[in-house]
């Protein structure tokens, strides 16, 4: 019996090994055109009217930037870990290709989420950041990319990447 539990806990250590290089691989190709060194302005106006700046918000400490969309599938999974995150650390989200304010806003309503949202409507920001899916999320401190993950992902996921930054 003990070395039948031994094998299944090898197999699940290979197994988590062997998904978190593939994981990473797919992060670094689905990321490679992302600006990492010198990442472009994020500056906007949230739905509630607040203003953001991420340069100014990441100084001294680490941002989460969510990159993500309401016709999107997998955002349905990452959300709640973001809205979950957004109550203890600086989040800062940008809707893209999702429609007007209304729709966003009724959608966030629906979904009772409470992270700000940045509106862009028409792929502003997402073509300036060159993001190709979504969702993607960023950790942004002092200006700069540390961290970058695409597609689904867990709160814990989002987290460790955070205290890490």
């Amino acid at each position: 019996m003990k070395q039948r539990l031994l094998g299944w806990i090898k197999q699940l250590v290979i197994f988590m090994l062997l998904a978190l290089v593939i994981t990473t691989a797919i992060d670094v190709w689905r990321g490679k055109d992302l600006p990492k060194d010198n990442p472009p302005a994020l500056v906007g106006t949230t739905l509630k009217g607040e203003p953001v700046d991420l340069a100014e918000l990441s100084k001294d400490q680490a941002v989460v930037v969510y990159f993500w969309a309401t016709w999107c599938p997998v955002c349905s999974f990452v959300s709640p870990a973001v809205d979950t995150l957004s109550e203890y650390y600086p989040v800062v989200t940008v809707a893209l290709s999702s429609g007007e304010d209304l729709r966003v806003k009724k959608y966030l309503q629906h979904h009772e989420y409470d992270f700000d949202v940045i509106n862009d409507e028409n792929y502003d920001l997402g073509s300036d950041w060159q993001v190709k899916v979504t969702p993607t999320i960023l950790i942004i401190k002092d200006g700069e990319v540390k961290w970058l993950t695409t597609g689904i992902t867990s709160l814990p996921g989002i987290w460790w990447r955070l205290m890490l930054s």
